[in-house]
């Protein structure tokens, strides 16, 4: 006993020191910014230097994927550590959320870390606890406890007055000295909609800026690609901010600092698609010392990693739940390239995303598609084609936000010069499809009909499926019509939409699967 009373102080105080070597965790996610609008990735008309600074000073990824493009999917991939296609209801845009989902955030604020958010968390859809017809009713987010009270006016109109930095800043404050911290910075930007020619109050050259092989190129896009600019922009300045609050509160060395989207930029054939800059998002780590700096991985990381990687980095054991792999190895090597051979591939998917398709008697039906990428090949299969991938025409196809760009291009006619990229935005696909990534990074040209390219085609599809079986997709074992009946949580629109005073989604998931909530 006296020797147990001798040693008491030690232990203590060795907990104390264990609690010290936590590190803090910042993790900072943009609404809609494509990878390519990153300087540090090559953009030559976005200045990042914020985002620049955390890859200059710590580790670029250049192989990292969300999963799944849209912001709800691809969130909740981060925030529960699982493939898109394994998260049931989630993996569709909108959805009602189960509570059967632990979230990161959650679980390292029970192990001990001083945990909130700022800005735009998970979502769109609700939360268990919530009404169904009344989002804006959460009273919890999965990103964490809210730190929403500064506000800040936004330079033009379209932003958010959010002070996603501001708040970041109180939240320091109010931190208990003996408790690391994980924070969520999410801003709102450069989420639709802008303030129409942003770009002339701001002085911007349009002769700068670059557009993409999948659109025109005319005043119109290079408007509306400049005003997403000074967007991507303001996001930036809050990283600036963020890594200054922690530089005056002497953490920036011992915080994991990561940069990231959650998909690419709201345009038509980008954002909910699966093209490559739909889902390859911009990602870049700083972590003092512990991250050698200036190095470049190119092993494929996706959302689903994120939190078993935050959780093994905070001393925390990965629930069964999460099916991610952690990619603390590769942020901790010192040298650059492929850190692990393995990590070769990615697979990416969606199931619904906006409202507005229907197929038959069934309303608000998905575009259900997986694909697989490797380092020269994207794989994409659509699983019924017959459906419109962007929405019915009738309906506006609403799974692509209201822009000049949009408009411009939803106003050609079949007998216009520029039609051919109606067709690449909007158009029905084939079953397949396949893009040579090196030669075509804009997936423009596929080559899915190309006889030469038949055995690779028939081999990357084999992978695909096999993949998905072990990780026990409902869409490749029989059952995926299951996504098509997950109830979208806007019922209200929805009847509006589509004339449909009496249509209940969980009315008709529960005719469908069973009585009681959707799993």
């Amino acid at each position: 006993m006296k020797r147990l009373i001798t040693l008491i102080p030690f232990l203590v105080a060795g907990l104390f020191a264990a609690e010290a070597e936590r590190p803090n965790i910042l993790f900072i996610i943009a609404d809609d910014a494509s990878r390519d609008s990153m300087g540090v990735y090559g953009s030559k008309y976005v200045k990042t230097p914020g985002f620049d600074r955390i890859a200059r000073e710590g580790v670029l990824f250049t192989q990292a994927y969300n999963c799944n493009p849209k912001c709800a999917p691809a969130r909740a991939c981060l925030l529960t550590g699982r493939y898109s296609w394994q998260l049931e209801e989630a993996c569709n845009h909108n959805p009602i959320l189960s509570p059967k989902w632990k979230f990161y955030p959650f679980l390292l604020e029970e192990a001990g870390y001083f945990m909130g958010f700022t800005g735009k968390g998970w979502g769109p859809g609700v939360h268990a606890g919530s009404s169904p017809g009344k989002p804006k009713a959460e009273k919890i987010n999965p990103a964490g406890h809210p730190w929403q009270s500064k506000q800040a006016k936004a330079p033009y109109t379209g932003m958010a007055n959010t002070d996603y930095a501001g708040n970041f800043a109180e939240f320091l404050k109010a931190r208990p000295a003996d408790k690391p911290f994980c924070f969520w910075l999410g801003t709102k930007e450069p989420h639709r909609s802008y303030g129409k020619d942003n770009w002339k109050l701001d002085g911007r050259d349009l002769s700068k800026v670059t557009v993409p092989a999948y659109y025109p190129d005319n005043e119109v896009i290079r408007g509306d690609l400049a005003d997403y600019a000074i967007e991507v922009e303001w996001y930036d300045t809050h990283i600036a901010r963020a890594l200054k609050h922690l530089e005056e509160q002497g953490q920036l060395d011992n915080t994991i600092i990561i940069a990231t989207s959650d998909h690419g930029m709201p345009f038509p054939r980008v954002k909910g698609q699966l093209y490559d800059d739909g889902f390859h998002i911009p990602f870049a780590v700083r972590w003092g010392d512990k991250i050698k700096p200036g190095r470049t991985v190119t092993d494929f990381i996706t959302f689903p990693d994120l939190a078993p990687t935050l959780l093994e980095l905070a001393g925390v054991k990965a629930p069964a739940q999460m099916t991610g792999a952690s990619f603390v190895k590769q942020l901790l090597a010192t040298k650059s390239g492929r850190i692990d051979p393995g990590r070769n591939h990615t697979l990416l998917g969606k199931e619904r995303h906006d409202l507005g398709r229907i197929d038959g008697d069934l309303l608000s039906v998905g575009y259900p598609a997986r694909a697989l990428r490797n380092d020269r090949w994207l794989y994409v299969r659509n699983f019924k084609s017959d459906r419109w991938p962007v929405g019915n025409p009738e309906y506006g196809y609403m799974n692509c936000d209201a822009s000049p760009t949009k408009s411009f291009l939803t106003d050609l006619s079949a007998g216009d010069k520029d039609y051919k990229y109606f067709e690449l935005a909007f158009g029905k696909r084939p079953d397949e499809e396949l893009y040579d990534i090196k030669a075509d990074p804009d997936c423009v040209n596929n080559l899915a009909a190309d006889p030469k390219q038949a055995g690779l085609k028939a081999k990357l599809w084999a992978q695909l499926e096999r993949e998905l079986k072990a990780q026990g997709d409902p869409r490749v074992l029989g059952n995926g019509d299951i996504f098509d009946y997950y109830p979208n949580c806007g019922i209200e629109r929805q009847q509006k939409l589509y004339g449909a005073p009496s249509f209940d989604p969980v009315k008709v998931f529960e005719e469908k699967y069973g009585s009681g909530k959707p799993r």
